[in-house]
């Protein structure tokens, strides 16, 4: 049996496929809506501010584990991409409380994923809360 870093493995929730062990894992994608409301740019930081303040939070419960902007080349929807160590139900609800989306600026997917167990794992650090916050560290 793989070993198992404890910071990824949420409950021990590995899934057996074929005799072989995957973690499991929920991907979350943010999609700008297209009827987004047009924002001035001072409501754009603040709105930002909350939504990196809300992952943020969901970091130091230790229900996300990584996140970060996505750029699609082609102007595309998707926005950001996030992995939480919970069920898939469960990290919906977690991401559809973030105020970006309560705001209906974003829409959120989110995905099961499985990956041999062990094969990756994530490092201990700390999300900045707002946009100073980052360009300051």
């Amino acid at each position: 049996m793989a070993r198992r870093n404890p910071s990824t493995s949420f409950a021990a929730r590995a899934t057996n496929i074929a005799g072989m062990e995957f973690d499991s894992f929920s991907i979350g994608l943010l999609l700008l809506r297209p009827d987004a409301p047009v924002l001035d740019a001072q409501a754009e930081d603040e709105l930002q501010d909350a939504h990196m303040d809300h992952l943020a939070q969901l970091h130091e419960a230790g229900l996300l584990l990584a996140a970060g902007p996505l750029r699609p080349p082609d102007g595309g929807p998707n926005r950001g991409l996030s992995i939480l160590r919970l069920e898939p139900q469960k990290a919906q609800e977690a991401l559809e409380r973030d105020p970006a989306v309560l705001a209906g600026r974003y829409s959120v997917l989110v995905l099961p994923w499985l990956v041999p167990a062990g094969a990756i794992s994530f490092s201990p650090t700390r999300f900045p809360r707002s946009l100073a916050e980052a360009r300051a560290s």
